[in-house]
């Protein structure tokens, strides 16, 4: 097969990248120069943003492209109008923020999207930027040759959000650790790699339309995610479960200051937790252990050094040192929290 990545430096176009490298396709990568790609692959520069900035593509045929653009829509729009009739199938790496908010919990990809949305916007709100690059990719390849990724929570190697690199770094800090509770509070998140291989098998099928792609509701809790990055660092830490009322009173914000973790009963809750993948899990996705998701990650991170890489368009996440300690204080005196308890 031969893949053209937009993109395909970091993160989840990188992990494309080398999922198709290890199968043996043929792969371009179209990037800017910034970052050095996988080896193994034909390099292409240019920066779509700019005046002619995908003249490099002016040539050439592929079997599919995979494009992770998470700006202006306007720049899927030029690239999808450009290879419409040299590639034969367009995946766009979407979101499931495409859905109106607040969906229900158990939503599909039936579910209403975000009203306003236009394929030949500027940078705009992420939702709606997204969804303006969905239809873009969906007016140059109709909906049988447009593949939508909506992903959810993405975790693994490369990550350059900084979540689950965060949890990391502060239990390998070790000493007593805020743990938003409940313990087993269910979660839902897709491996960067497992996202990657369902991408490349969706091309093999020669699959179309839109599939919201995370791991079933519930693949792990956040008892058993911290726990597994307690046993993968091997750090000193004691995880102080601690309720979700007293964390939402100590006005801590959920999914940024303690990342991936969301209150139970909430609408954040259901929107970035319930997913319905039934469609994904249909044609092919598998979701290997969230052991393996922690681990393989701490290596990556140990690897370069124990800082992660930061998207310049996204904030840092993770609760500061002190607010941690003033939380953990209040609710449990000195030590703060209980150790081992699953409120």
């Amino acid at each position: 097969m031969r893949l053209l990545v937009l993109g395909g430096t970091e993160f989840v176009g990188r992990a494309v990248v080398e999922a198709a490298v290890g199968r043996g396709w043929e792969v371009t990568v179209f990037h800017r120069g910034r970052h050095a790609p996988p080896p193994g692959v034909r390099a292409l520069h240019g920066d779509r943003t700019s005046p002619d900035g995908l003249s490099a593509l002016a040539e050439g045929a592929w079997d599919a492209v995979v494009d992770t653009w998470s700006g202006a829509p306007s720049a899927v729009r030029d690239a999808a109008r450009l290879l419409r009739d040299r590639v034969g199938r367009y995946v766009y790496v979407s979101s499931c923020s495409v859905y109106t908010w607040a969906p229900p919990a158990g939503y599909d990809e039936q579910a209403p999207t975000v009203g306003g949305a236009s394929a030949d916007a500027g940078p705009g709100d992420y939702a709606r930027d997204k969804r303006g690059a969905e239809l873009a990719v969906l007016d140059a390849f109709g909906a049988d040759r447009a593949v939508l990724v909506r992903a959810g929570l993405i975790l693994g190697p490369y990550e350059n959000i900084g979540r689950l690199p965060w949890w990391l770094n502060r239990v390998a800090r070790g000493g007593p650790v805020l743990a938003p509770g409940p313990h087993g509070l269910p979660l839902q998140y897709v491996d960067v790699r497992d996202l990657a291989d369902w991408t490349l098998g969706a091309v093999g099928q020669r699959l179309g339309g839109p599939y919201n792609l995370v791991s079933p509701p519930g693949h792990t809790t956040m008892g058993a995610l911290l726990e597994a990055c307690v046993r993968t660092t091997g750090g000193p830490a004691e995880l102080r479960w601690t309720d979700p009322e007293t964390l939402l009173a100590a006005g801590v914000e959920p999914r940024s200051q303690l990342p991936v973790w969301t209150p139970p009963g909430s609408e954040l809750h259901d929107a970035v937790q319930s997913a319905d993948v039934s469609r994904a899990l249909a044609t092919g996705l598998r979701c290997r252990p969230a052991e393996d998701t922690v681990a393989d990650t701490w290596a990556w991170l140990r690897g370069i050094g124990g800082t992660a890489p930061q998207r310049p368009d996204r904030p840092p996440v993770g609760l500061d040192p002190e607010t941690e300690a003033k939380i953990l204080a209040a609710a449990g005196g000195p030590g703060g929290g209980v150790p081992g308890t699953t409120p």
